[in-house]
């Protein structure tokens, strides 16, 4: 008899036992898990020895991925929901494709048509990359004769062509009036059941991300420290168990405190601070902006917004890298969308210093000294 048990981490367990033999696996897809037992109870019954999901020799690029996942999952680091989505399209595009033929003008051809179906040059180059992570892969681990080569080889190509290229650095950010407007619009919205006027001015605030806001829990707040917890945060490199501690400030000219207190007594019940759906977050604030006729403005701006404020009120790199999460700060430069009229408040005359007490004299002075000694010269 089989049984079939869906894992933590999405994928699905079935174990075999028939005729006093047992045997298990592990597979991504339910339909894959029945299919497999169906299979082993007829080997079983057929009188023959039932092993671990049969390995054919890998002739397709399918067949490469596959042996990624299943790596991915011995180890227990099965594919994350983004990463899952690009391999099983790659799939579908790609799958029956021999590896013989997996070259550098198949691999153009597959970039051109990705263009053609509406893929950015940001997005074809993510798809070549997980391309080549599959194949080297496959000749690392399990010593498949491939080569990573023709990947490199057709990116190359496709960049000269404009097919790949880099995201261009978006510094969109929303003006004072707009954000008046939006508040107002939600505001005056009483059929609005979410509060997106208090989620904006919180967006702004705290330099949250959508989700972000959605899933902190009162239980993580810390009244002492005026910070929140904000668990599983996005990094690059490790989003579970990657937990960050962020301040709540008042300097983007948002309380981020003062929200939270006005939202506690508008919920009634609940750990989440803001229980609402982050999609119909999106959806609404996309609907106020065309009802409103503000283009081109993305809620993810808001996160930029509160980057940029926290920037233009002085605070350093490091201090608004706590706020934002970025371990690296070189990511926190694309927030860094800073207004050329905010650096006046910076700009305050220097007086030359004054001699020190070994009798030495400012460089300002010392340059003063040069371009008279100069000046000299040049008339003499």
């Amino acid at each position: 008899m089989a049984t079939v048990k869906k894992l933590p981490s999405g994928n699905w367990r079935v174990q075999v036992r028939r005729k006093g033999r047992y045997i298990a696996e592990t597979f991504r897809r339910h339909k894959e898990a029945e299919a497999w037992a169906l299979d082993m109870e007829r080997r079983i019954d057929q009188g023959e020895v039932p092993s671990s999901r049969t390995r054919k020799k890998p002739t397709t690029f399918g067949d490469l991925i596959d042996l990624h996942l299943a790596a991915l999952q011995e180890v227990g680091r099965s594919p994350r929901r983004s990463k899952a989505f690009t391999l099983d399209a790659l799939k579908a595009k790609l799958g029956k494709v021999r590896m013989a033929d997996l070259n550098r003008e198949r691999l153009i051809r597959f970039g051109k048509e990705r263009l053609k179906e509406g893929a950015g040059p940001v997005t074809v180059g993510m798809d070549l990359s997980y391309i080549k992570t599959i194949i080297t892969h496959a000749a690392a681990v399990h010593g498949i004769a491939v080569s990573p080569e023709a990947v490199d080889l057709a990116r190359t190509a496709l960049k000269h062509l404009g097919v790949v290229g880099r995201s261009r650095s978006r510094d969109r950010r929303p003006t004072a009036d707009e954000l008046k407007r939006l508040i107002a619009y939600f505001d005056a919205n009483p059929r609005q059941l979410i509060p997106l006027a208090r989620i904006i001015r919180f967006a702004v605030a705290t330099a949250m991300r959508q989700d972000e806001i959605c899933r902190i829990r009162w239980g993580d707040i810390d009244a002492d420290t005026r910070t929140v917890l904000i668990r599983d945060r996005k990094d690059p490199r490790e989003t579970d168990g990657n937990d960050q501690k962020v301040p709540l400030l008042a300097a983007t000219g948002f309380d981020a405190w003062a929200i939270l207190r006005e939202q506690k007594t508008a919920v009634a019940k609940g750990d989440r601070i803001f229980p609402y759906n982050a999609r119909s977050v999106g959806t609404a604030f996309r609907r106020a902006c065309r009802d409103l006729k503000i283009e081109n403005l993305h809620f993810h701006d808001l996160r930029h917004e509160g980057a940029s404020r926290l920037f233009e009120a002085g605070f350093t790199i490091e201090q608004v890298a706590l706020v934002t999460g970025h371990r690296d700060w070189k990511m926190l430069k694309r927030y860094t969308n800073l207004r050329p009229e905010h650096l006046h408040r910076f700009d305050t005359p220097r007086a030359p210093a004054a001699p020190g007490p070994t009798g030495e004299r400012s460089p300002w002075a010392a340059l003063a000294t040069m371009e008279a000694a100069s000046k000299s010269t040049n008339e003499g």
